[in-house]
């Protein structure tokens, strides 16, 4: 049996998706989340100083998206063709532009942080939230190949994080198939059971 242990803060972050995987499949994984005063006595023995790192009986593996693919392959959420995983690559790159995105609101100035924040809510958002909204209606409710992928699991994982970080709890209100599709990975028996545990 395959030992799985997941390295991340105490957060959903960038390890929810990897979280969201595994518990789709129904793998038992040690959730190891560190406390933020212990990241600089474990930093060095991350591949490249970072987290989510996931190790793989034993062999450390980091990078949340290509953790995702590897998964996903085994979870039958990857595409069949090369054109499909291209097709899924691509919208978790536009995802990951999204939280790049997010990370750029934050400021030490009020004010600053206030008008960064603004921008992006009324601009930054609505860009990407029509785009996915409208994929989604044109792909039978799913993200990518009118089927559930990984692609789909990692907007459902991001959706909570974006929500509390913006301070938005109603952030995809105006998008219907979007948040649809939320709903949808939602109700899946792992993912459910993960949601219930956190």
């Amino acid at each position: 049996m395959t030992d799985y242990k997941l390295t991340y803060f105490d957060l959903k972050g960038r390890a929810e998706p990897i979280r969201y995987i595994l518990s789709y499949m129904g793998k038992k994984f040690e959730d190891d989340r560190i406390p933020v005063y212990k990241w600089s006595q474990i930093k060095d023995s991350c591949p490249f100083g970072k987290v989510p790192v996931l190790q793989i009986d034993g062999q450390k593996f980091h990078q949340s998206a290509a953790i995702c693919r590897y998964l996903a392959i085994e979870a039958g959420l990857a595409g069949k063709t090369l054109l499909e995983n291209f097709e899924i690559d691509q919208i978790v790159g536009d995802i990951d532009d999204l939280i790049i995105e997010v990370d750029k609101t934050r400021a030490e100035d009020p004010v600053l942080q206030d008008k960064l924040k603004n921008t992006f809510t009324n601009e930054t958002l609505p860009f990407y939230f029509q785009r996915f909204d409208k994929i989604i209606e044109n792909n039978n409710g799913y993200l990518v190949n009118g089927k559930l992928s990984w692609a789909d699991l990692y907007m459902a994982a991001i959706s909570e994080s974006l929500k509390s970080c913006l301070r938005m709890p109603k952030i995809f209100e105006n998008y219907p198939h979007l948040k649809g599709l939320i709903e949808k990975v939602h109700l899946q028996p792992g993912i459910q059971q993960w949601n219930k545990k956190t």
